[in-house]
């Protein structure tokens, strides 16, 4: 699975592979106030629950391109070589805080992943090719039973972006914010009073598998939802779960046209898509055919891979993300010009991607990063900023 963090302003972003699993969009530099080799990161501990509590920050250093671990310090360290079979990684865990406490600790230039775990230390193991990060959506995987989460994140000389994600699952919940230069604070993430179990509530309650994409603990303890990509991965959810949204809109798009108009800064940039033959091809003003899609499963809809690959370039990449996100969302019937990027528009058909839909509703702001490309029409649960003087990660109850 890849998981991205995006700057949505850029158009053609430089890809930074971590690990098979993570790619992560550095933003270019900019000419700005420099950006220290390291910003403090506090994490509060809100979360109401006893057991100790353990954080780690790992990712590429941006300064030399290694894989490896920051310690609370923010020293950054190289991962030793792996094995195959994985060998155990070093014990790059930090002793988070107690309930009703926070620690600060610093982030290098790096782009990552913030992860924190409840009552047991994480198992990472290293291959030949890198870490193998946790994959909970395999039953075997040894943090099927962990409660844990993660945050991503970019700090480079452009400032720090810094998300929350449910891409692949909705775990123990949090909230990401960032101190500015100006002074002011923004925050995003942080779910409604109730919303915790609402999510899950919600997800028992909509038929047709979703409920399936709930994992609990052999005691019945709830421990996360798998994101609808992995819930195909493990059948979970049917593999047809979105055809007949699928198939109504490639009849629909037989007779009229989807006019795609994939930057907001570029108006006059569109392209017109059009099904002969079972494909959907693109064209431009003047009528060429720029790309073509086959018709997209499920897999490729949730995941926005696949039959909707998006390369870093400037025509397919942005036509796919757009055409993802209106799968998605369900919004590619009701609104000819896409991205529609009014919220009160998505998930409003019967077939949608309802795990993205319950985990909007119950944000206090709506934002969630709930699909690769939900960043389309600024609805992810991004902050950022170019001259960055703290980032907090909270950690909320579960509830």
């Amino acid at each position: 699975m890849l998981h991205r963090i995006k700057h949505p302003l850029v158009a053609v972003a430089a890809a930074v592979a971590l690990l098979g699993t993570l790619l992560v969009w550095a933003a270019p530099s900019q000419a700005r106030a420099a950006v220290p080799a390291t910003i403090p990161l506090t994490i509060k501990n809100s979360s109401g629950r006893g057991e100790p509590v353990y954080v780690y920050n790992i990712g590429t250093s941006l300064t030399t391109g290694q894989q490896g671990w920051a310690d609370a310090n923010g020293t950054f360290h190289a991962w030793p070589a792996g094995g195959n079979p994985p060998t155990p990684a070093p014990d790059a865990s930090i002793a988070g805080p107690a309930a009703g406490q926070s620690l600060t600790i610093r982030m290098p230039k790096f782009s990552g992943r913030i992860y924190f775990s409840y009552g047991r230390k994480l198992d990472f193991r290293l291959t030949t090719g890198g870490l193998v990060q946790p994959a909970v959506q395999n039953p075997s995987d040894p943090n099927r039973n962990i409660l844990f989460n993660w945050s991503e994140y970019t700090l480079n000389d452009g400032g720090l972006w810094l998300n929350s994600t449910q891409v692949d699952m909705f775990s123990a919940p949090y909230a990401v914010g960032v101190r500015r230069g100006d002074g002011t604070t923004i925050s995003t993430g942080r779910l409604k009073s109730g919303g915790y179990n609402a999510v899950f509530a919600a997800l028992r309650a909509q038929p047709g598998g979703w409920a399936n994409l709930i994992q609990t603990r052999t005691d019945g303890s709830v421990l996360r939802v798998l994101s609808p990509g992995h819930g195909l991965e493990t059948g979970g959810l049917p593999a047809s779960v979105m055809n007949d949204y699928v198939n109504r809109v490639w009849q629909r798009y037989t007779t009229s046209t989807l006019t795609v108009t994939p930057f907001a800064n570029q108006p006059n940039t569109k392209y017109y898509g059009r099904v002969s033959g079972n494909v959907m091809n693109f064209t431009n003003g003047s009528g060429a055919v720029v790309t073509s899609f086959q018709k997209p499963d499920a897999d490729s809809i949730f995941r926005c891979h696949k039959l909707l690959d998006a390369p870093n370039d400037a025509v397919r990449g942005p036509i796919s993300r757009t055409l993802c996100a209106g799968f998605n969302r369900s919004t590619l019937l009701t609104n000819p010009n896409q991205p529609d990027t009014s919220s009160a528009n998505f998930y409003r058909d019967a077939v949608t991607n309802h795990y993205a839909r319950v985990i909007h509703a119950q944000m206090t702001d709506g934002k969630a990063y709930a699909f690769a490309f939900d960043d389309v029409g600024n609805h992810e649960s991004l902050v950022h900023d170019g001259n960055p003087q703290q980032a907090y990660v909270t950690l909320d109850p579960l509830s």
